[in-house]
């Protein structure tokens, strides 16, 4: 029966690291979607995220029946609720790629990203898509290095942000307020995305 359950919780933690996957490809296809005007790309994370929410379903049925079959307690009974715990990230991280994507489509051909702040822009990309994959060989790994490297990846979002918010404030600021509107959403979304990757990365190290 013990090794019925090590088999049961390996599965699982390979169906964690698959999911991971999904959104580490989503969030980076979502990116270039976004500074390049992308529809085939947009429209393609857009249609993948079903995938993500799938497999989400499918990790937390495998969870529940664990848990069920199971009766796993102490540190067995830890990995089971967090791993339902970072389904539930991962999901989210997923549907935030996914919003990002549904701006860029929604201004094609034009891009959503006004040419002041491309840069900006192109900076929370790259800063996204390390913290996806440093997720991804986090799980793989449990490296709590890994974990450290994601909270610095969070914060440099977290400035990122924050620098949107003074550019559109300037008084030099001549972008329409759909503009605005854009910057302010799609800058969330990856500011978001990293707050996500640290509470998974928080949860790996909590084990």
């Amino acid at each position: 029966m013990r090794t019925i359950f090590i088999a049961e919780l390996a599965q699982l933690g390979d169906d964690l690291v698959t999911m991971s996957r999904l959104v580490e490809t989503a969030v980076s296809t979502a990116g270039t979607a976004l500074l390049t005007a992308d529809l085939t790309l947009a429209e393609s994370v857009i249609a993948g995220d079903a995938a993500i929410d799938a497999l989400e379903g499918q990790i937390d049925e495998r969870c529940i029946q664990i848990l069920v079959k199971q009766q796993p307690v102490a540190r067995d009974l830890r990995i089971v609720v967090t791993a339902l715990r970072m389904t539930a990230s991962l999901e989210r991280m997923g549907d935030l790629a996914q919003h990002i994507a549904a701006v860029a489509r929604l201004r094609y051909p034009a891009n959503a990203v006004p040419g002041p702040m491309v840069h900006t822009f192109a900076e929370m990309v790259d800063a996204a898509v390390r913290v996806a994959r440093r997720t991804t060989t986090l799980l793989e790994t449990h490296d709590l290095e890994l974990a450290a490297q994601i909270e610095a990846d969070d914060d440099t979002l977290d400035d990122l942000h924050a620098k949107t918010f003074t550019s559109v404030l300037e008084p030099a600021w001549v972008g329409a307020p759909q503009e605005v509107i854009d910057v302010t959403l799609v800058g969330r979304y990856l500011e978001r995305f990293g707050d996500h990757a640290v509470s998974i990365a928080r949860r790996i190290v909590y084990l």
